[in-house]
C-alpha cells in the first residue's frame, strides 16, 4: 500500500494527474456544449402569398450617345492625363469629386487613377448604355512600347434636367494593375 501512496504522492504523478483531469474537464465541457448548443438555428419557412411577384424591369438599352463618348474621351485626356484639370472638373460626377473643392481639385491630387504616358490609342467597349447610365471599358495603349497597356472601367451618369442635362464620369476604376508614375520631384 505504501508504494501506491508514495507513487501518487510524487510530483511527477501529480503533474500527470493534473493534466489528465484537465483533459477530462475539457472533454466534459465540450460534451455539454455539443448536447445543449449543437443546433441553435431556427427554420424559416418561405412565406407564401397570393399577391403578384414584384418584377424588376430591365432598363431599356440604347446606343451610347455621341455626347457621352466625347465626355469619356475628354475625361481621359484631362483628368486621367492630369492636363487641363479645370475642364476635368466639369466632366467629373459627384462620386469622382468625393467632396473635393474646385481649388483642391486643381492641385492635381485627385481620386482618379492616372495614366501619364502619351496615349497612342484608346479603344472603347460599351458594356451597358441606357438613357441615363453608361458603363464602358477603355484600353489605354501607350505610344512607348516599353510601357504596359492598361484597362479601365468608366462609369457615366447624366446630371441636371432639361437643357442642363449632361453626361459626367462618375467612376474610373483600373481593371488591371495601374502603372505607378515616377515622382518628377524625387
Amino acid at each position: 500500500m505504501e508504494s501506491i501512496t508514495s507513487r501518487l504522492g510524487s510530483r511527477r504523478t501529480q503533474r500527470w494527474l493534473l493534466w489528465l483531469s484537465g483533459l477530462v474537464l475539457a472533454a466534459g465541457v465540450a460534451a455539454v456544449l455539443v448536447v445543449f448548443l449543437r443546433n441553435t438555428g431556427s427554420s424559416t419557412q418561405a412565406p407564401f402569398s397570393n399577391k403578384p411577384v414584384d418584377v424588376v424591369k430591365q432598363p431599356k438599352k440604347v446606343p451610347l450617345p455621341q455626347a457621352a463618348r466625347l465626355v469619356a474621351g475628354r475625361f481621359v485626356l484631362t483628368a486621367v492625363q492630369r492636363k487641363n484639370l479645370a475642364e476635368a472638373w466639369t466632366l467629373s460626377g459627384p462620386a469622382i469629386r468625393q467632396e473635393l473643392t474646385y481649388k483642391q481639385w486643381l492641385t492635381g491630387n485627385i481620386p482618379v487613377v492616372p495614366f501619364l504616358d502619351q496615349i497612342s490609342l484608346a479603344p472603347i467597349k460599351v458594356d451597358l448604355s441606357t438613357k441615363n447610365y453608361a458603363l464602358l471599358e477603355i484600353i489605354l495603349l501607350p505610344k512607348n512600347r516599353k510601357v504596359r497597356s492598361e484597362i479601365f472601367t468608366l462609369e457615366m451618369i447624366t446630371v441636371g434636367k432639361g437643357k442642363n442635362r449632361h453626361w459626367v464620369v462618375n467612376a474610373w476604376t483600373p481593371r488591371s494593375h495601374p502603372t505607378i508614375p515616377n515622382n518628377p520631384n524625387g
